[in-house]
């Protein structure tokens, strides 16, 4: 068998054989050594190995010697089989051939994952924390350290300490600063060479990953592993503390923060801190401003390629991720997420205050903000904050008046092409969100919810002053509005303000004396979309509103919500003048106006009676004169 330095020949791997990356038999696979014998001893540490070459590249790293360099990029080696196989990156060399495909590998070790993975599935080390299997011992002792916490690789110029030495390495550059590759068509600079191969993708295209089960095909091998969880369903990675399971070990690492609450990277030039590098490496262009894509069909330009990527969707309108259980396609991999978690119905995020549960942790991190109150977007040109980025960016607009989208039928604009779309259904009649328990359907999915809680019957919040329950937190808000008197929505042209977004809405076409929405029936015009929609109903005669107790159904929900207190008896709105109780606010609205009423008669009276009385004495004085 010829040595894998020799360069021109190619070997077959011999089952139960492996070497590591440099060519020597790796002592982690089974059968390689006499366990426990280590004859070769450090004379400046404790350490001792089984092997004379074992031992001289330990020696190395007292001595610092590195003898052996690279001509191409500055590699320099301790010994010059590990040059040797990194010449293999540059030449391109593939010696090592599989004897039962056609796969070629660079490493002796890479092949014999290869044999392992696709021919024999033979993964003998199992982890007894979580059930996690692999084909090598040191990739399990790696895995183990997500379950202990341990951190062997220590830097030796900070307290950084790191789980895996390509993570040391990689932190030992942000001390020197080296960034020998760069780009040639961007300018970017790294560290490693493996990165600017990846990045070197971004411009080419190349997806070299494929997958032996289906077309798909990608840039990098890791996304290929995320990919192929799909057909095995395999989720080897658990947390202890809630029993979440993932395919993936970073999944697992980001998981495990919601419960420490670890926020390790540090932003040098203010105070922000992120749990995750990527985060860390978003905000930092913030300050730098750099924006390396842009957008050939429009002036659109971003800091981050997945964000690009996004935005040339539009264009292209291509919607590369497929559910494989229906015929659903997303532009976006997080949309595909949240679409397969219907299929599945796994929330395995729950709230601890109320007992909600998300199938995604950032819709858990959303809810979470209903009971803190936190709102950490702050608009940079008002005092106005937001719990949600996307609420903001549709405050932010206000400033700016931008509505680039438009329907054609109506001319209704919109800053939001989301937005578009939904309104669109207001022409089409179309209703993608179907009830799997009836035949509802329905137009917007925050109209099903509010219909699926009719099936389960739950109605989580309840009001402490009256005892009104509901399904929503949101209409619990409105409702406790009724009993505080809070107006929060403000008009900033004239000194009214609301409880309610729609009544303000409403109002603000007083100002601008828009009606987007024509009938094409009557000619009749109004400002918002469900104005419309009852008032298509006058036409149509449709009564959507169905009573589940008898067979009323009604044309609009307020006429089938004052039904309903007909079965239950319920009158949440008390006047707080007499105790009158009413089913519905707007009965309590026009009760109230008879104290007002009565007042202004009293009113009338007094003055009634005292002009009587004047013109009396006026006549008597008269009959004298």
């Amino acid at each position: 068998m010829a040595s894998p330095s020799s360069g021109g020949s190619t070997e077959v791997l011999h089952p139960g054989f492996s070497e590591n990356e440099t060519g020597v038999l790796c002592p982690s696979h089974p059968g390689n050594e006499t366990e426990g014998e280590k004859p070769f001893k450090c004379d400046q540490c404790d350490y001792s190995a089984a092997r004379k070459s074992h031992l001289d590249k330990h020696v190395t790293k007292h001595t610092g010697e590195k003898p052996y360099m690279c001509g191409e990029c500055g590699y320099r080696a301790a010994q010059k089989i590990n040059l040797t196989v990194h010449m293999r990156m540059h030449t391109g060399e593939k010696p090592y051939k599989c004897d039962q495909c056609d796969y070629f590998a660079a490493h002796k070790s890479s092949l014999y994952k290869h044999r392992l993975a696709k021919h024999t599935g033979e993964k003998p080390y199992m982890c007894g924390e979580c059930g996690y299997r692999t084909a090598d011992r040191c990739t399990l002792s790696q895995h183990m350290r997500t379950h202990t916490g341990e951190k062997s690789y220590k830097c030796d110029q900070c307290d950084y300490s790191a789980a895996e030495k390509f993570a040391l390495v990689q932190h030992l550059t942000k001390h020197t600063g080296e960034k020998p590759y760069m780009c040639g068509e961007c300018g970017l600079r790294t560290a490693w060479k493996s990165t600017l191969s990846r990045h070197m993708r971004t411009h080419t295209g190349e997806k070299p990953y494929k997958c032996d089960q289906c077309d798909y095909s990608a840039a990098e091998k890791s996304t290929l592993d995320d990919h192929m969880t799909k057909h095995t369903g395999q989720k080897p990675y658990m947390c202890g503390e809630c029993g979440y399971r993932t395919a993936l070990r970073a999944n697992l690492s980001r998981h495990m923060k919601t419960h420490t609450g670890g926020k390790l990277y540090k932003c040098d030039q203010c105070n922000y801190s992120a749990a995750r590098k990527s985060a860390l490496s978003f905000h930092v262009k913030r300050h730098t401003g750099e924006k390396l894509y842009k957008c050939d069909h429009c002036d659109y330009s971003t800091t981050q390629k997945s964000s690009f990527d996004i935005h040339l969707a539009r264009h292209t309108g291509d919607k590369p991720y497929k559910c494989d259980q229906c015929d659903y396609s997303a532009a976006r991999k997080s949309h595909l997420d949240l679409h397969l978690a219907r299929h599945t119905g796994e929330k395995p995020y729950m709230c601890d205050e109320c007992g909600y549960r998300a199938a995604h942790k950032s819709n858990l991190s959303r809810h979470m903000k209903t009971h803190t109150g936190e709102k950490p977007f702050k608009c940079d040109q008002c005092d106005y904050s937001a719990t949600r980025k996307s609420t903001l960016y549709q405050h932010v607009e206000k400033h700016t008046g931008e509505k680039p989208y438009m329907c054609g039928e109506c001319g209704y604009r919109t800053n939001q092409k989301s937005t578009l779309s939904i309104h669109m259904r207001s022409h089409t009649g179309e209703r993608p969100y179907k009830c799997d328990q009836c035949d509802y359907s329905a137009a917007h999915k925050s109209s099903l919810d509010q219909h699926l809680a009719k099936h389960s019957g739950d109605k989580p919040y309840m009001c402490g002053e009256c005892g009104y329950r509901t399904t929503h937190k949101s209409a619990l808000s409105k409702h406790m509005r009724t009993h505080t008197g809070e107006k929060p929505y403000k008009c900033d042209q004239c000194d009214y303000s609301a409880a309610q977004k729609s009544h303000l809405d409403y109002h603000l076409t007083k100002h601008t004396g828009e009606k987007p929405y024509n009938c094409g029936e009557c000619g009749y015009r109004t400002t918002h979309k469900s104005a419309l929609s009852k008032h298509m109903r006058t036409h149509t005669g449709e009564k959507p509103y169905k009573c589940d107790q008898c067979d009323y159904s009604a044309a609009q929900k307020s006429n089938l919500d004052n039904h309903l207190v007909k079965h239950t008896g319920e009158k949440p709105h008390m006047c707080g003048e007499c105790g009158f109780r009413s089913a519905g606010r707007s009965t309590l609205s026009r009760h109230m106006k008879t104290h007002t009423e009565d007042k202004t008669l009293q009113v009338w009276r007094v003055w009634i009676q005292d002009s009587y009385q004047v013109r009396l004495i006026q006549t008597y004085e008269n009959s004298f004169r």
